[in-house]
C-alpha cells in the first residue's frame, strides 16, 4: 500500500506531519493492507493565518485493488483531528464496500442452508 501526503503552503513541519500521517493510516487501515493498492492523502489549512474551529481539511482516496476509487474528508481543528476522523471515515466506507461485495444474490443465507431441516 503506497501513500501520498501532500500539503497546502500554509502547513508548516511537513517532513514530521507526513510521518505522523503515514502511521496512523498504517495503523488504522491494517486490515485493508492487501485490498488496497495506494492512497492519496491531501491537507489543507482552509483559513490560512486566521484562527477557526473547524479549518484544518484532511481528504483521503483510497483505491481499492479491482473497485473504483473512493474518497473521504474532515474538518478538524487541529490536522491530527482531522486524519484521524477521516481515517474512521474511510475505515466505515470501506468495511460498509466489502460487506456489501461478500454479501449477493446467491451467497449463504438461512434458507439455501442444506444442513437446517
Amino acid at each position: 500500500m503506497q501513500i501520498h501526503v501532500s500539503t497546502d503552503r500554509n502547513l508548516e513541519g511537513q517532513e514530521g506531519l507526513t510521518r505522523h500521517v503515514e502511521a496512523s493510516l498504517k495503523a488504522g487501515l491494517a486490515r485493508f493492507r492487501e485490498g488496497i493498492t495506494s492512497i492519496e492523502v491531501r491537507l489543507s489549512d482552509e483559513n490560512a493565518a486566521k484562527s477557526g474551529n473547524a479549518d484544518k481539511r484532511c481528504v483521503i482516496e483510497a483505491r481499492p485493488a479491482g473497485r473504483n476509487p473512493v474518497a473521504v474528508s474532515d474538518n478538524r481543528a487541529t490536522i491530527e483531528e482531522a486524519v484521524e476522523g477521516a481515517t474512521r471515515k474511510l475505515r466505515r466506507l470501506l468495511d460498509s464496500a466489502q460487506g456489501r461485495s461478500n454479501d449477493h444474490k446467491g451467497g449463504a443465507s438461512i434458507r439455501m442452508d442444506e444442513d437446517i431441516e
